[in-house]
């Protein structure tokens, strides 16, 4: 298939636009509602596409419309012109205005509360018109906010599914997860506490079956231990965070959840050593896709918060 005569000078990205339209809405009607434009227009730019491709790129039925396996690999490769379009004009608008702009950044509920909070509060200081998109998502999930190009980069932990061959991650920090108990519960009066001491507090911890969850269990059965007895169940750091404070719970967070966004008066690390190795946090980009001009003022701030993270050993 010649590019210049038949695909060139016959594909528009309004035409790409228009399909990745009728995918999203599941139908031809709902999509021309959506653009404002009439059905017909709709029908015509998809019968187009299909005669200069040679191939179908929808399945249409009473249900409504899907992509083929055509049309979800020129949609795939379709999105990311959309991607690299959208950055461009960011680019341009921060030329001509480098006081503003947005970035999208995915990273975990802990990582939000906490040290990505501390990079937004010291770069909107000095940026005050820049937007933030943040979006808080399990570990998980992350990974296709990312190569969906929903979000411009990840500040995450590395796991092992950062191993993908699409993704390059840059170290900020190594973090290690530590024991936390209120500031008026007693124990934080002890210079030396054995994990074996704890385990009829009342805790409230992740569930043992997410992430989180798992390196908690990873840590207990370190020292021969199984999850101790649980009072809460909850994935929301926001949430063992504020019963913690209460002096009654104990749990465990990254240290770092303790010094950002400020240092947290009420609650004290206690003096336990989870025999866990440490975790590499870091940003995490696509191969290949430049990070606009405010991202990378993001990286900038975050590489100089992370520094006194980076240097304790």
């Amino acid at each position: 298939m010649d590019w210049a005569d038949r695909i060139g000078r016959r594909i528009r990205l309004r035409d790409l636009h228009i399909l990745l339209a009728v995918v999203q809405c599941k139908s031809m009607a709902k999509a021309a509602e959506h653009l404002a434009i009439s059905k017909p227009v709709i029908s015509k730019t998809i019968a187009d596409l299909e005669q200069v491709l040679g191939v179908r790129v929808l399945e249409r039925d009473r249900h409504g419309a899907e992509p083929t396996v055509y049309g979800a690999a020129l949609l795939k490769r379709g999105l990311t012109v959309f991607d690299e379009l959208r950055e461009s004009v960011k680019d341009i608008e921060f030329l001509a205005d480098p006081t503003a702009g947005d970035v999208r950044i995915g990273c975990n509920p802990m990582l939000a509360t906490g040290f990505v909070t501390a990079v937004i509060e010291r770069l909107s200081r000095s940026w005050p018109r820049i937007v933030f998109h943040v979006a808080a998502r399990p570990g998980e999930m992350l990974i296709s906010e990312l190569t969906e190009r929903n979000v411009d980069f990840l500040v995450s932990r590395r796991l092992g599914a950062l191993s993908n061959e699409q993704l390059e991650f840059e170290l900020l920090f190594n973090e290690r997860d530590v024991v936390v108990a209120g500031s008026q519960n007693p124990l934080v009066r002890r210079r030396k506490i054995e994990v074996a001491e704890l385990m009829n507090e009342a805790w409230v911890l992740p569930p043992p079956d997410n992430i989180v969850g798992a390196v908690v269990m990873k840590a207990f059965r370190a020292h021969g231990l199984d999850y101790p007895r649980t009072t809460v169940f909850s994935d929301a750091p926001h949430v063992r965070m504020a019963l913690v404070e209460t002096g009654r719970f104990l749990s465990v967070f990254p240290a770092s959840a303790l010094k950002f966004p400020a240092d947290h008066p009420k609650v004290k690390e206690l003096p336990i050593d989870l025999r866990l190795a440490r975790v590499p946090v870091g940003i995490v980009t696509l191969k290949n896709r430049t990070v606009g001009p405010v991202g990378r003022l993001f990286m900038e701030h975050a590489r100089e918060i992370a520094r006194p993270l980076a240097k304790n050993k």
